[in-house]
Order: C-alpha cells, then sequence, then structure tokens
C-alpha cells in the first residue's frame, strides 16, 4: 500500500504548460478510404501516408513539401483578404474510382499521386491558386477552381477548358458565400455527373449581401477588409443552380426556388441516374422543407419529400443514394428524434428504418448486397455513441460496438472493415481497425500512455433536475487534495446553444484545460441545458424564440445542485465560454448576479440582431416578427445590473462573432458605470490561435485566481 501510495504520488501535477505541451503534439489526419476499402490515406505532418489492411502498416507516400517546391508560387499583389468559411472543404485529398492514384492541392497547384510507385504529376503549373480539385468518375479529367470561376482539366494532355465566365467577388461560380457553409452545411458548391460528362455547380451572387467595415490596423495605415455578412433581418446571397457540360459550353440554369428572397438552397448533388440533380431547399426560417428531382434535360422538377416542423427543421447530413438507382437514406427528426429513413427516388415509397427515444447521429456505411445499414446512435444512453446496424427492411437491428462509452467511426466504402476510436471517462481513446461483424483484426493507433505520467483527476458524471424537473446531466472534476469540510471555488464551463451535441459524454477527457484549473484548486462543472442536440427535438425547442432565458435556469439550476454536495463554496463561483459560452457567461452575470460571480466572456453575441441570418432566424425567427424576443434578449440593456466580475475576450476582426457585439456591451457597462476587464486581439477568426492562445489562456487562470481565490 506504501509503494502505491508513492508511486501515485509521483505522478506530475497538470498545469497550464503541461496542457500546451500535450496539446502541440503531432497526430495524423482523418482517414480518406481507397474505393475498394482496403486501404486508406492520411495525412502525418508533412507527410502523405498509406495504410494496407492487407499488412495492417502504413507507409510515406510523398512528402508534401515536394509537392508545394514544385508549385508556381503565386503573384505577389494586394488582393483584399479573403473571407472564406472555416467549414468549406476545398483541400481534400479524392482517390480516382480505380484507387491508382489521389488528386491533391497544394502550392495553389494541382497534383496527381500514383499510390503504387508514390510518384506524382503535377497538373497545374500557374501562379494563380487553383482550388478544390475534383476527379471525374472515370478519372479523365480533374474539374477546379480559380479565382471566382471553374476550370476542367483532362489529365492525359492537359488540356484546359474554362466552364464559367464572368466570376467575382460578388458573383461566385462554384464557390460559396460565408453564412451558408457555416450554418446549413453547404460545403463545397459544384459536383461531377456520375457519367463524368457534365458538372453541376452554385452561383452565389452575394451583391446585395451587407458589407461589415473589418479593418485591420496592425500596419502603418488601416487595411480596409469588408467581410458579405448578412446580419438577422438582412439579404442572403442569390443562388441559383446551373449544369454546364465537361467539355465547355453554356450553362444551363434549373428553377430550383426563390432563393433570392424566400429560399435557401440547403444540400444540392446529382441523381444517380445523370439525368436529374437533386436539391434540399428550406425557406427562410427553416420550419419548411422540400427536396426536389430536377431534370437537366427538361427542367421539370418533381417533389421527392417535404418535412415541417412547428419550431425549426435540424439538418444533418446529404441524402445517401443507392447503388440500384432506385432509393436514397435520409435522416430525419419528423418523429421527434432523429431517425433513419429509406425513401424511393421519385418520393413515392418511405419508410421508417429505426424508432425510439434516442438518435441516430450519422450514415457510417451501407451494404447493399447485405441489405443493410451501419449508423451511430445514443441508444442505450444519450451519453454514449456506439455503432449499430439494421437492414434495409428495418430488421435485425443490433449493436455492432458493444463497450459503453464514446465510439467515433470511420467505416470503408463496402463496409467490410472500420475504424473504431473509443474511449470512456477512465479509458484513453484508442484506434483498432475491426470487421464489419465488430471483430478487433488489428491496432490502429494506440491510446497514448504518455499521459499516465500526469496526475489526471477523476470526471465524474452525475444526474440532477432543473428547476420544472427535466432531468439533466452534469460533469464534475474536484480540485487536486480534495478534502471533505472544505468550500472550493467553482469554474462553470458552458456553451449552452443549439446545433451543437450536449457538453456531457461518457468520454476521455484526458490532460486539458480543466485539469490545470482543477489542480489550482477550482471544482470544475459543466451542465446540459434544453436547447443543445442529441437528446430529441422536444428537448431542444424551449429556446424558441427567447434564446439565454431557459438555457440560464438549468445552468443555474446545475449550480444549485452542485452547491447542494457541500463543497462548492456558493461566493465564489465562476463561469467561461466562448463565443454561443460567451453569451451565456455575460448573460448569467448580468441576469444571476447572485449565483454567478465571476465571467470570462469570450467572443459573444450580445445582441441577436448582429448575429448571421441563418442562424438567428431559425432559432429566433425574422426580426420584424419576434421583436419582444430580440429586445428582451440583447443584453447591454442590463449592464447596471452587474455586480460580478466580467472580463470580455474578442478578436477585432472576428468573421463570426462580429466585434460589434462586444463594443455595444462596452458602451452598456459604460454607461451604468460598471468596471470590467477587456482584452482585444488583432486576428481574423473566430477563435484565438497561435501563441496568443497561451497567453490568453494565462491571462483567465490569472483572473480567475483575482476573482475568485479570495472574498471581500
Amino acid at each position: 500500500m506504501l509503494l502505491a501510495a508513492a508511486a501515485f504520488a509521483q505522478k506530475r501535477p497538470i498545469t497550464l504548460a503541461t496542457v500546451n505541451e500535450v496539446g502541440s503534439r503531432e497526430r495524423p489526419g482523418p482517414p480518406v478510404w481507397a474505393p475498394d476499402g482496403k486501404a486508406f490515406a492520411f495525412l502525418q505532418g508533412r507527410s502523405l501516408m498509406l495504410y494496407s489492411i492487407a499488412t495492417r502498416s502504413a507507409k510515406i507516400l510523398v512528402d508534401l513539401d515536394d509537392l508545394d517546391a514544385a508549385a508556381v508560387k503565386p503573384a505577389p499583389g494586394d488582393a483584399p483578404f479573403d473571407w472564406t468559411n472555416r467549414r468549406v472543404r476545398t483541400g481534400d485529398l479524392q482517390w480516382s474510382a480505380d484507387g491508382k492514384a489521389l488528386v491533391a492541392a497544394a502550392g495553389g497547384d494541382v497534383f496527381l499521386i500514383h499510390t503504387e510507385t508514390g510518384k506524382w504529376d503535377q497538373l497545374t503549373k500557374t501562379a494563380a491558386v487553383e482550388i478544390d480539385p475534383k476527379l471525374s468518375p472515370d478519372g479523365s479529367r480533374v474539374a477546379f477552381r480559380r479565382g471566382w470561376d471553374l476550370y476542367c482539366l483532362e489529365v492525359h494532355g492537359k488540356k484546359e477548358t474554362r466552364l464559367t465566365a464572368g466570376g467575382s467577388a460578388t458573383l461566385r461560380n462554384g464557390a460559396l458565400d460565408w453564412v451558408y457553409p457555416e450554418e446549413i452545411g453547404l460545403t463545397t458548391a459544384f459536383w461531377w455527373s456520375p457519367d463524368s460528362r457534365s458538372l453541376a455547380y452554385v452561383q452565389f451572387d452575394t451583391s446585395r449581401e451587407p458589407m461589415y467595415p473589418h479593418e485591420d490596423l496592425r500596419g502603418l495605415r488601416a487595411v480596409f477588409e469588408p467581410e458579405p455578412y448578412p446580419q438577422a433581418g438582412e439579404n442572403n446571397a442569390s443562388v441559383r443552380l446551373g449544369v454546364v457540360q465537361a467539355s465547355g459550353g453554356k450553362t444551363r440554369w434549373l428553377e430550383a426556388g426563390d432563393t433570392r428572397e424566400t429560399q435557401l438552397m440547403a444540400r444540392a448533388g446529382w441523381m444517380p441516374n445523370g439525368r436529374s440533380v437533386y436539391v434540399v431547399r428550406t425557406n427562410r426560417v427553416q420550419n419548411r422543407l422540400e427536396a426536389l428531382a430536377i431534370d437537366t434535360e427538361s427542367g421539370k422538377a418533381s417533389t421527392i419529400f417535404r418535412e415541417s416542423d412547428r419550431y425549426w427543421i435540424n439538418l444533418r447530413g446529404d441524402p445517401v443514394f443507392l447503388r440500384d438507382g432506385k432509393r436514397f437514406l435520409w435522416t430525419s427528426e419528423r418523429d421527434g428524434h432523429r431517425h433513419l429513413y429509406l425513401y424511393s427516388n421519385d418520393g413515392k415509397d418511405a419508410k421508417q428504418l429505426t424508432r425510439g427515444d434516442w438518435e441516430v447521429t450519422g450514415i457510417a456505411g451501407v451494404d447493399e448486397g447485405g441489405g443493410r445499414v451501419f449508423y451511430t446512435s445514443s441508444e442505450g444512453s444519450h451519453l454514449e455513441r456506439r455503432l449499430w446496424v439494421v437492414g434495409l427492411d428495418g430488421q435485425n437491428q443490433r449493436a455492432v460496438t458493444d463497450e459503453p462509452g464514446t465510439h467515433a467511426i470511420s467505416m470503408a466504402p463496402g463496409t467490410a472493415h472500420f475504424l473504431d476510436t473509443y474511449s470512456n471517462l477512465t479509458t484513453p481513446p484508442r484506434t483498432v481497425l475491426r470487421s464489419a461483424d465488430g471483430r478487433e483484426l488489428g491496432i490502429y493507433r494506440e491510446a497514448d500512455r504518455s499521459q499516465e505520467e500526469y496526475d489526471i483527476l477523476p470526471t465524474e458524471i452525475v444526474q440532477f433536475r432543473g428547476a420544472d424537473g427535466t432531468r439533466l446531466a452534469g460533469r464534475l472534476i474536484k480540485p487536486a487534495g480534495f478534502q471533505s469540510g472544505v468550500k472550493y471555488p467553482v469554474i462553470v464551463s458552458v456553451y449552452g446553444g443549439p446545433d451543437v451535441a450536449l457538453p456531457v459524454r461518457n468520454a476521455w477527457y484526458g490532460v486539458n484545460l480543466d485539469q490545470a484549473l482543477a489542480h489550482r484548486g477550482y471544482v470544475i462543472w459543466e451542465a446540459e441545458n434544453r436547447g443543445g442536440s442529441g437528446r430529441g427535438h422536444a428537448f431542444e425547442t424551449p429556446v424558441f424564440h427567447q434564446l439565454g432565458a431557459i438555457e440560464l435556469a438549468d445552468q443555474v439550476a446545475g449550480v444549485k445542485y452542485l452547491l447542494s454536495l457541500g463543497f462548492a463554496d456558493p461566493r465564489r463561483v465562476g463561469i467561461r465560454g466562448w463565443s454561443y459560452g460567451g453569451f451565456m457567461t455575460v448573460n448569467a452575470l448580468l441576469n444571476a448576479p447572485d449565483v454567478f460571480h465571476a465571467g470570462f466572456a469570450g467572443a459573444p453575441v450580445t445582441n441577436w440582431l448582429n448575429y448571421d441570418t441563418i442562424y438567428t432566424e431559425r432559432y429566433m425567427g425574422i426580426p420584424d416578427e419576434n421583436r419582444d424576443g430580440y429586445e428582451s434578449t440583447a443584453l447591454a440593456q442590463y449592464a447596471a445590473q452587474l455586480r460580478g466580475k466580467l472580463m470580455l475576450v474578442h478578436n477585432l476582426e472576428d468573421d463570426n462573432v462580429l466585434f460589434q457585439n462586444t463594443l455595444q456591451l462596452i458602451d452598456g457597462l459604460q454607461s451604468a458605470g460598471k468596471q470590467f476587464e477587456l482584452m482585444v486581439y488583432p486576428q481574423k477568426t473566430h477563435p484565438v490561435t497561435g501563441p496568443a492562445a497561451d497567453q490568453l489562456d494565462e491571462m483567465m487562470i490569472e483572473f480567475f485566481d483575482r476573482s475568485l481565490k479570495t472574498v471581500d
């Protein structure tokens, strides 16, 4: 016993330096499976790697530095900063259909990498930047975007054809605006037809979108960097869908509805027959959805299915068309929980494959030969994720992964194999290769045992009730050296917003900032609140048209439960969060000042009129139709209620939550005579990144130490 105690005592405490060191360790990128499912490519640092299922081993395929060195360097210029959304997918690797090559963009050019030899061909050699390369299904051509127009290049012969003309920063051919990928999940804007003869693409006309006046102030002179950003109630981009031949020619525009004023084009792509494209569109406030099939020759559109909801529709993923050319899979919350549905391509037949008081979280793969679909779900507990399988007839449902905890799945085409990254509260992530029946075939990534040298404090999951009786879960870490009878300060971590998975999970948390704070003597607490996704639509919708009210009530209930345990000091409760979590942090300090005494608010939304159209209008409605909701949730008007310590942090050129939010709150606090702290960063992103992020964390810890370690 003495030896065990001594070994335990030798474990190193977790500090901010520890968190930074562990977080900086190189990790492999996600797998990109070969079409036959017998190999996958992945990035390891600057190396493109190839993993063989047969040999259970990886090898270096190519050094990306070599591709960058071969690329033609873009000409220097004074082009304005490009506000490309972080969710746009323009640099992904893509396999050829025969599995013999990969196409990749590097250094602004496009390359074809041969998987058998590791040799590569440079397909483009221009000073302009080519992005988003996509191989045709037959492998004969590659399409890409240069500037704001689409081009097509023959792989053999290198003949290049310009497919669109007239593109500009405000007329984007095959290119997205900022808000569509951010809030509705449209991550690319052009698609090859199955027969490799045509491309369907979306054109975004952003000329009607308001321009937010960002400025870069770091140089000798201010540089104007306006961002097209539609705030709630303002104009979205005008969007239209066209089809153009890969050999060039005039675009044939298709009628997909009024995407200028009243509708959003949420999804698009080709039907398996190669003659029709599908479009999934919603109305502006996203409580009505319609899927259309549009014949590209006649332009005739027919409805495949419709959905509607009293509140809003959560859109997840794309239709998954089966190779039989007759059916597709779709997930929907139409019965109150997200489940699998099988539709005929003409919409005449529909069958619900799964049902129950739990959520399907994603389609992992389809085995058409075996007549079954693999999916991840929360069946059994919303705190966990496992892989399941069910027949395409809705029968023979069973779990494939049995271990309690969280399983992240990457399944090979054909479903013969999958990678399973598994963890729980006490087990670090370990990635193994499994067969379709769940048998472990080999280890891909062993668990990181280096963290065992640190004193990782236990994470507990507890259950409590909201003020209205709703069952909720909380995540608790007691401070290092915990002693019964001592009252400890608390730091609450919060996000709290809709469209994000609930934060409490039976998964490994490991060495992180919460651990560093717990080692400094804080009780760490994180709780669910209504509005978060993963427990059914009815759990989300109480926040409708009144963001922040129900969420705060549930967070207050969580803190009161924590205080009832007897070791948390009710006079020293802090809260921290970013983005919606920043909104919740300010909201807590202003509207529950008797519960929360210090708050560190990063990039907070302080008035929903400031936030973007697609997200805000989904939950708050059109401003003119919900004036009371927008007015009551604006935070600056409550500035006089601040009693605790508040620190605001924001990037001056935040492309997502505009700095305008923080400035308006500053104005309200100053007018109310309230003292607060402020740190401004000059970055052009929503999070603070790089070395500045380390400085931010140090500042946050120092802020809470000053605010909560002593009480007047």
